[in-house]
């Protein structure tokens, strides 16, 4: 069977890349009663602004990519257009270009937009090659190897761990057990894990469960950064790699966001950043964080890769 592996793209390029066709019809720093000239052809005035081929060009774009394969006519398309214009002109007549909020998210826009064609610009100026992506894939993805099954019931100690294994041997019901003792978001469901790969979760965990025969669980506690593990495996199976022509625009991206870290990790290191304020407050450790693609996924609850 194939298997499911995680490709991994940071928002930053998923967002950042997905936003060069967004163009602000003013950015902080215009006059406050014209929006920011676009040379073009001329399409339409608007009480003297100007609607310009390229800004036609680019609000299509956005239409297409917001509702596609619905063709819209280019009539309606510049009404639209001129309708926004008009609404504009009367945000700025009303002075609400000045308010914090507006003028902040002028600037984000305007921020997101060049850094977008800055991202691009990296990406068409640095193409990964055939042999990079069969690199990854060879190094990542192209390797056989087995899935598990399991599920587990976490506890705070080692004593109370023990404790549940003597219950365990005592004939007690792993399920039940789980959804009374696990301190785990899986305890609900009676510790289930559902299907995961030892690289998705942390190495004391995949190992214990590596050692395990179906249905068997491990004799002595399990120790992680999470707490302490009983773990029960239900099952394994032999993974087989999907072809690597079937992967390898997916892996393509990959390797440009790689690429894309790599160089701001470069811009960071001789940037001076100064944080003043930190715009976060104090970080929750995540617990017990779930294996890509189980039910509890989002839950960062349940053990993890390191």
């Amino acid at each position: 069977m194939k298997t499911s592996f995680a490709l991994i793209l940071t928002a930053s390029l998923l967002t950042l890349a997905g936003c060069d066709q967004m163009q602000s019809s003013q950015t902080a720093g215009d006059s406050a009663d014209t929006a920011a000239a676009v040379p073009g052809k001329v399409l339409a005035s608007v009480n003297g602004n100007d609607i310009t081929q390229p800004v036609f060009d680019v609000y299509t774009a956005i239409r297409k990519t917001q509702k596609p394969g619905q063709a819209v006519d280019d009539n309606i398309i510049l009404e639209e257009l001129i309708s926004l214009e008009l609404m504009r002109q009367e945000g700025v007549s009303k002075g609400l270009d000045t308010k914090p909020v507006v003028v902040a998210t002028l600037s984000q826009q305007r921020r997101t937009v060049l850094a977008s064609a800055a991202i691009k610009d990296l990406i068409s100026s640095n193409p990964i090659s055939d042999e990079a992506v069969k690199e990854l894939y060879d190094t990542q993805v192209g390797k056989a190897g087995t899935e598990y099954n399991a599920s587990h019931i976490l506890i705070p100690t080692q004593e109370e761990a023990a404790e549940i294994i003597k219950q365990l041997d005592n004939g007690a019901n792993f399920e039940e057990l789980a959804r009374e003792k696990s301190t785990g978001p899986s305890g609900k469901s009676g510790g289930k894990l559902g299907w995961f790969s030892p690289a998705q979760m942390v190495k004391p965990f995949s190992d214990a469960a590596a050692q395990l025969e179906k249905g068997a669980y491990t004799k002595e506690p399990v120790q992680t950064q999470f707490g302490w593990h009983v773990i029960l495996l239900e099952d394994s199976r032999e993974i087989t790699p999907p072809p690597f022509e079937d992967v390898k625009e997916r892996l393509k991206l990959v390797a440009a966001n790689q690429m894309l870290q790599a160089h701001i990790r470069q811009l960071r290191q001789s940037a001076n950043i100064e944080i003043t304020e930190s715009a976060v407050g104090d970080a929750t450790v995540a617990e017990e964080p779930a294996p890509a693609g189980s039910d509890e996924e989002t839950a960062n609850t349940e053990p993890a890769a390191e």
